[in-house]
């Protein structure tokens, strides 16, 4: 018999007319094989959510259910920016976007548009919904549907409107899918044609118009934080991304696809190996290819040619390529759909350049006419999908239905059989071996941020209320439970297992490999494999809270071991609180501090423990010059840093080196290319300052300026991924995870006697999840080359500056959450000259 316990806390029950209720005896069970299973879908955990708001305010956009279609919102109107780079290509510039959709939300009754999130530049993103009307009721209704479909039950797919997804200019010069998509709306919105109308009674077609506000107008790539967007889906650090994650979380798209520039021909997913193999791609790869061969007789019916524009065929990568252009990673927008219900999404590369130098060199008319033919490309692409939509909506519908069901039901991975379309062969079968479950033991602000990730991304986590055996060990009471038998287990599972090397199997990746929020965000994820698997447990809206001051009196320690703690110190010092740094690498706060610890614990639930003294250096607030990546300065000043950027030409053009502690280098910075009085300048500020390099520019600077001894040995340049590392008791290594993260490792060799070794790689694999080969030709830069070598060295230069030295990749595009104290601690410990901080 069945344990099964009901404890008097509140729950939210979804109501018929999709209203919140509470319910004093919230949903808790034994999810023994899958039986007796809540099906209540889980949302954003009110501590994620906190956070999200306080970054990105627009998150607390959320779609309303009760009212029906059209809404006709006016949008505020942006003030005109005769700067706005798209003005010159003959497009619309970001501040024309709103009238023009207040016009057309005022032509009749198919167009709804809203502010869905703002960029990191602060500028509106607006999604459009085209639908036939919608009373309340209806909207509701629909609402109700989607709710079953996501919980995998079978539905009449006839009565349900078919979400399509069309995400415009995620690059942000990469223009013309926002022209393309104001076009169709247009179309839509005035048509007479009974297809038209017929697609919109049994279709909702959402548009975000421009995913990347910021580099539209400045005609940049990333956002305004210099983050490529189309590489954040797993980690989601961008306002864009979370804006896009809860547009595709709550409106489920069944086809989406993601409108880019440039390749000619035109470039139609699916893709080449190797696919991502927590999909269900047997479903996935016959709706995708199908699409991509209608998209592309749209594109060929335009009539475009090279002799004539300067176009090549359209090309699709799964029938027309070996490899190079794979849907491995979650990172893009296409790949990270699929776990929220697409079941096919496709990126769109119209051909005809304007960015980069094109866009400086080349006449207007020449730019204007290149651009014109994107938009039809582009505008092409989005009628084929939506007839491929309305064609096959009941399918498409029920293929849906049937992703969300095998998760649910905790079914095996499927092989896709060879020859399911034209050309899939041995080549492209990639599974993966669920568990049946994960365990994530509380307690810590890695667990919290781990679990709130997960339920952002809505992935159902449970806390077990009764301590519970698995593995043949016991977990406590209060320990995360991710039950893999839920409808998205497969987007719990690439955030949750290791990974896999697939280095033998392709020899070219189009992006990184590796990921893992097991391995790399702090927290301990344990997967258990029992089919029978007993747990009295109830669903997290929020992660339990980590904050924690002992009682009673005496100064208080904190290990560095978490973000939130690197967070925590930063803000007391900023507060002028005394801290000082003990010699294992914990922070320590006076007795007279204890009000302030308190505060930090609660704000960013850090636990504190009783220290026995407060011996250690002091410190005080890091003050950094860096030349690096916009991910490691949005990770730094994240982390609660003051940072101020500087590179070759600031330094050769005068810089006042008297308010650093810090110089920081991985990108931007020549030693050799420094004039006299730069040289001069930095040489008397390594004196006294410290010094923290990462990756090839960073030892090329300090082979250059002469601080430590050490050869830099640089791996395989495209190699990336999560390396298992070993790591000793110096001030840096001190504490760090069991895995790392590298993109082109570095070690370090031919060691001086000042030299530290903080943390090698491991003498086996070393990669555990990833890509990384030896070089082609002389078999070098091979992990097998990087085993039993240094990773990270510290030191100190005969000047007296302290120097850390990162072979690996600790803020890689802010993902490895796991490593930022690492750098943290290096920070620290080079901002001090004090030998108390060298064990």
């Amino acid at each position: 018999m069945r344990l099964r316990v009901v404890i008097p806390l509140l729950s939210v029950l979804l109501l018929p007319g999709g209203t919140a209720a509470a319910d004093p005896t919230p949903p808790v069970r034994d999810f023994g094989n899958g039986a007796d299973r809540n099906e209540e879908a889980a949302g954003v955990g009110e501590s994620a959510a906190k956070t999200l708001r306080e970054s990105a305010p627009e998150l607390s956009w959320r779609p309303d259910h009760t009212r029906g279609y059209p809404r006709r919102t006016t949008l505020p109107v942006p003030q005109e920016n005769p700067a706005d780079a798209s003005i010159k290509l003959g497009l619309v510039p970001h501040h024309a976007i709103a009238a023009r959709l207040n016009q057309l939300q005022a032509v009749g009754d198919r167009v709804s548009a809203e502010v869905v999130g703002r960029s990191a530049g602060g500028r509106d993103m607006y999604l459009v919904t085209v639908t036939a009307p919608e009373s309340a009721s209806e909207t509701r209704r629909q609402e109700r549907l989607r709710q079953q479909i996501e919980n995998g039950h079978r539905i009449q797919a006839r009565t349900y409107k078919a979400p399509v997804f069309v995400n415009g200019n995620i690059h942000g010069n990469e223009w013309e899918g926002t022209d393309a998509s104001l076009r169709v709306i247009e179309e839509l919105a005035t048509s007479t044609s009974p297809q038209i109308k017929d697609l919109l009674a049994t279709t909702r077609l959402y548009f975000n118009i421009t995913a990347n506000p910021d580099g539209r107008v400045l005609g940049q790539r990333p956002n305004g934080n210099g983050f490529d967007l189309n590489r954040d889906f797993v980690t989601a650090s961008q306002p864009e991304t979370r804006a896009m994650r809860q547009i595709m979380i709550d409106n489920q798209p069944v086809v989406m696809i993601d409108l880019h520039g440039y390749v000619n021909g035109t470039l139609v997913e699916p893709t080449t190996p190797p696919h991502g193999a927590n999909y269900e791609y047997d479903l996935f790869i016959q709706n995708a290819y199908a699409n991509a061969l209608g998209i592309e007789q749209a594109i060929l019916a335009l009539g475009y040619t090279f002799e004539k524009d300067g176009t090549h065929p359209p090309q699709i990568p799964f029938r027309d390529s070996a490899e190079g252009w794979d849907d491995w990673p979650p990172i893009f927008t296409p790949q990270y759909a699929p776990f929220h219900g697409a079941v096919a999404s496709h990126t769109i590369e119209f051909p005809m350049r304007v960015n980069g130098t094109d866009y400086t060199t080349l006449p207007q008319a020449e730019l204007q006419r290149r651009s014109r033919i994107n938009v039809d490309i582009a505008a092409a692409s989005i009628r084929a999908t939506y007839t491929f939509v309305q064609n096959n909506r009941e399918r498409l519908v029920g293929d849906q239905i049937e992703v969300f069901r095998r998760g649910a039901a905790g079914e095996p991975s499927k092989e896709v059989p060879l020859g399911i379309v034209p050309g899939f062969g041995p080549e492209d079968v990639y599974t993966t071996t669920f568990p049946r479950a994960y365990a994530i033991p509380s307690g810590t602000p890695s667990a919290a941020t781990l679990v709130d990730f997960l339920l952002a991304n809505d992935v159902k986590v449970e806390r077990a209320l009764l301590p519970f055996r698995a593995g043949g060990r016991t977990y406590p009471q209060g320990t995360y439970v991710v039950d893999m038998r839920q409808p998205k287990r497969g987007l719990a599972n690439v955030m949750l297992e290791p990974g896999a090397d697939i280095s033998p199997r392709v020899d070219a990746m189009y992006d990184i490999s590796g990921w893992s929020h097991a391995l790399l965000w702090g927290a301990a994820v344990e997967p258990i494999t029992e089919r029978r698997l007993h747990v009295v447990a109830q669903p997290v809206r929020l992660a339990s809270p980590t904050g924690h001051v002992p009682r009673g009196e005496g100064p208080l320690s904190l290990r560095i071991d978490d973000a939130k703690a690197v967070r925590a110190v930063n803000d007391l010092l900023g507060q002028g609180t005394a801290v000082t740094m003990a010699a294992d690498g914990s922070a320590v706060v006076p007795a007279s501090a204890r009000q302030a610890a308190k505060t930090v614990a609660d704000r960013y639930g850090v636990p504190f423990t009783r220290a026995a003294s407060t011996a250690g250096t002091p410190l005080s607030r890091v003050r950094i010059a860096a030349a690096l990546s916009a991910d490691e300065l949005f990770t730094l000043r994240e982390l609660g840093f003051a940072v101020t950027p500087v590179s070759t030409t600031v330094l050769n053009n005068g810089f006042d080196w008297s308010g650093v502690d810090v110089l920081y280098v991985s990108s931007g910075l020549s030693y050799g290319a420094l004039n006299p009085a730069a040289r001069t300048a930095l040489d008397a500020f390594m004196t006294r300052g410290g010094v923290v390099t990462r990756g090839g520019t960073g030892a090329a600077f300090n082979a250059a300026a002469g601080l430590l001894t050490a050869t830099a040995v640089a791996g395989r340049s495209d190699a990336n991924g999560v390396v298992k590392v070993s790591s000793a008791n110096g001030p840096v290594g001190s504490g760090s995870p069991a895995h790392s993260f590298v993109f082109s490792p570095r070690w370090f060799t031919a060691l001086g006697p000042e030299v530290r070794v903080e943390q090698t790689y491991a003498t086996e694999g070393p990669l555990v999840a990833g890509h990384w080969r030896p070089n082609p030709g002389d078999g070098s830069g091979g992990p097998e080359a990087a085993r039993g070598q240094a990773a990270v060295v510290s030191g100190r230069d005969e000047r007296g500056a302290a120097v850390v030295l990162f072979g690996t990749e600790p803020m890689f595009r802010n993902h490895p959450k796991g490593l930022f104290p690492q750098v943290a601690r290096a920070l620290f410990w080079t901002s001090s000259t004090a030998d108390v901080l060298t064990p």
